[in-house]
């Protein structure tokens, strides 16, 4: 298995934002499916520390990620939320027209806003990937996991 790979995340609890049952739930799968399945590789970790642990907090409108690896590699990156709030917004309205859809909705119509979902969906995966640009290098699976989670640390309960 490649060293390039988170092999756990932790969220900072003491800076996310309050969350339903169901929104822990949400940042909990979200978790599950980027350990289970990703490529990270921090770009200044020369040496190919990995596989590294990585700790998500939310300070001052900044998503901070703490990179850690045992062999002794540790970075910080603060990313702004501004140039992804669009996105996030958009991604999170469409989630909840998602789930309404799926309540009611013809087969048609539930597609149409599931096709919707998906691209924005990728959109932020895109947005995400470029805010690490520089910094870590992930694949588009890895970055659309990596966005999953940050928009369940986004929503607010």
């Amino acid at each position: 298995m490649s060293e390039h790979r988170l092999q756990s995340v932790e969220l900072d609890a003491a800076t996310l934002p309050s969350a339903t049952a169901e929104i822990e739930h949400e940042r909990r799968v979200a978790i599950f499916d980027l350990v289970e399945k990703n490529s990270f590789r921090p770009l200044e970790d020369a040496e190919d520390q990995g596989p590294y642990d990585l700790k998500l907090s939310l300070q001052d409108n900044r998503l901070v990620f703490d990179i850690v690896a045992a062999k002794g590699f540790a970075r910080t990156y603060a990313l702004s939320l501004t140039p992804l709030k669009t996105v996030l917004k958009d991604y999170v309205l469409i989630c909840d027209s998602y789930y309404e859809a799926l309540r009611g909705s013809s087969a048609t119509q539930i597609e149409a806003v599931d096709m919707g979902r998906r691209g924005l969906h990728n959109e932020g995966a895109e947005a995400l990937k470029a805010r690490l640009d520089g910094k870590v290098e992930l694949d588009h699976e890895t970055a659309r996991r990596l966005f999953t989670l940050v928009c369940a640390l986004y929503r607010r309960g």
